[in-house]
């Protein structure tokens, strides 16, 4: 099948992250025709009509350097899709854009799922600002979890991990908790003191507060270098992964199935060894035929798989895509 100036070979694959987006046409044969990336992607912070104002933008990039003036189909896993009815109204306004001849939305942690995996079998954990995981199966069967924070019952992610560290390091400043080095390698990082001095430098704004983020690498250091708080709070992420990965695995009949369980987001992919370690031990108990793997690729990858899905691109197709991404060095 030739493509036309309608693009009815061609699939617009998005990945819109908080931060970043990453969009990308691919035809029927796996050929990417045209990529570019955005900024973020935040309905909830600017609305919805706005976001896909910013969206548009690269997209018309893309299209006009495939020569398109839309596609037969748009592939979009986008952040702050957290619920069906969210995916639902997303839908319904990338329809609207005009893009292309069909739409479908999902959660970008459906990305990573489908950038890792050969077909659309396995599970994924995502833990990056903060922390998700779903599942599918080629019949179409998806777990997934609401990952709205503390009030659907998540804990972890870099922020979440954040906050617990400077809420132990403040009791142990002031004597309600159990020392730790935290009190003083978190206010080390500003060049600070102590834990008064942080705790008001971050209350005043005098350090922005998206910086707080940048104390989840400090907690890992820190754990690394033998201190039992942040060891513990490790520890207890490791639990929460596998626990994601093993409730996921159980619902979608997959618990006792050589199936990919794979890591992805900034915190799964930086090679912190007590992280790691734990996960491989916790999940190999619960779930001991599970293939554990880390996901490095752009999740764009997985959106234009799940997009070239849809259009039932052969293997070869998949693989071409697949190719532009891992072996070109455009994974990363």
């Amino acid at each position: 099948m030739g493509l036309t100036s309608t693009g009815t070979a061609s699939v617009l694959a998005i990945d819109a992250g908080n931060s970043k987006t990453d969009v990308a046409v691919v035809d029927t044969a796996g050929r990417v025709l045209a990529t570019a990336r955005g900024g973020g992607f935040r309905p909830p912070t600017v609305g919805v009509p706005a976001a896909f104002d910013a969206l548009a933008e690269p997209v018309r990039r893309v299209l006009a350097e495939a020569g398109l003036d839309r596609v037969a189909h748009v592939s979009a896993c986008l952040a702050n899709a957290d619920l069906p009815v969210e995916e639902e109204r997303l839908a319904t306004a990338l329809a609207e854009r005009g893009w292309g001849g069909s739409v479908e939305v999902r959660n970008d942690t459906f990305a990573i799922l489908r950038a890792g995996v050969a077909e659309p079998l396995g599970v994924a954990v995502v833990c990056g600002a903060g922390i998700n995981c779903v599942g599918m199966r080629p019949d179409g069967r998806t777990a997934r979890f609401p990952a709205l924070g503390r009030i659907s019952g998540d804990w972890g992610g870099g922020w979440g991990l954040a906050e617990e560290a400077l809420w132990h390091a403040a009791r142990a400043a002031d004597g309600r908790g159990e020392a730790t080095a935290l009190a003083l390698t978190l206010p080390a990082h500003f060049g600070l003191s102590s834990m008064d001095a942080l705790i008001e430098a971050l209350h005043l704004e005098h350090i922005a507060y998206e910086r707080r983020g940048e104390l989840a690498p400090v907690l890992f250091a820190t754990a690394a270098d033998g201190d039992p708080v942040a060891g513990a709070l490790v520890d207890r992420l490791a639990e929460e992964v596998t626990v994601m990965a093993t409730v996921a695995l159980t619902r979608l009949d997959l618990l006792d199935e050589p199936v990919p369980v794979l890591l992805g987001g900034s915190v799964l992919t930086a090679g912190h060894r007590r992280l790691d370690d734990g996960i491989r031990a916790l999940l190999a108990a619960r779930a001991p035929r599970a293939r554990l793997r880390v996901v490095t690729a752009r999740p764009v990858l997985g959106a234009a798989l799940l997009g070239l899905d849809r259009l039932s691109a052969n293997p070869e197709a998949l693989a071409r895509a697949r190719t532009h991404w891992e072996v070109s060095g455009k994974g990363r």
